[in-house]
């Protein structure tokens, strides 16, 4: 079974990019094939982290088949999807009638939600579900570089959907500090590289290793909605 990870939420700030990046390194540290695509073409984090990543021009409506093309060819595909798109890909599937492309492909769509403490990322994850419903798996990222709490998302009727009905999973990305986030961005290193790099001290690189380590362990949590069936 062929898969396509979306990381998606219409609030810009929440994580997509930062979960995308570390998440495209676990693939290639687990030597798991797959194809990855940046749509941010105003920051293009992913492709600037990861130079060999595929970019989607969304101001060319054409270039999203390429996802289905991409498919095709690998039984992983995995978006990032810029802030504010949510409405943007929603169209398209609707046009091209993506449940049944996927069916052909041999392929299932899972959302990648990070959500943080603002109501704002949670009310996303509500309209997307919404529109969706079951046609598609979900996978809500709590992300805790902000803050620890998400009582506002255990709060709303979506928590208890996707844990429920919907059968949803949850994982965490945990905090990184604020220091080491600025230095791999100025050094453009992934945290696999960081950790071999001068740029870094011992326990910095200790603290990544640390990091990396709880992350990996929250993607292996999810697994199934994440990667492709072997």
């Amino acid at each position: 079974m062929k898969r396509l990870d979306l990381v998606l939420n219409g609030k810009g700030g929440v994580g997509k990019s930062f979960f995308t990046v570390n998440f495209v390194q676990y693939l290639k540290d687990r030597s798991i094939t797959h194809m990855a695509i940046d749509s941010d073409n105003e920051n293009s984090t992913l492709k600037r982290f990861h130079p060999d990543v595929q970019f989607l021009d969304l101001a060319n409506q054409r270039e999203l088949d390429s996802i289905f093309r991409s498919l095709e060819k690998t039984n992983l595909v995995v978006v990032d999807c810029r802030a504010a798109s949510s409405e943007l890909f929603l169209d398209y599937f609707a046009e091209v009638e993506a449940p049944a492309v996927l069916k052909t492909l041999g392929a299932v769509l899972t959302l990648v939600m990070p959500v943080n403490h603002e109501l704002d990322s949670v009310d996303q994850v509500q309209r997307l579900t919404d529109q969706l419903g079951r046609t598609c798996s979900y996978v809500v990222v709590r992300n805790a570089a902000h803050s620890e709490s998400f009582a506002l998302y255990e709060s709303t009727e979506v928590h208890a959907q996707i844990k429920g009905e919907l059968g949803g999973r949850e994982i965490v990305m945990h905090r990184l500090q604020d220091w080491l986030v600025e230095a791999l961005s100025r050094e453009n290193l992934t945290i696999t590289a960081a950790t071999k790099h001068f740029a870094f001290s011992l326990l910095d690189r200790q603290r990544l290793q640390i990091w990396q380590r709880r992350f990996y362990a929250e993607v292996d949590s999810a697994a199934e909605l994440l990667l492709s069936a072997k």
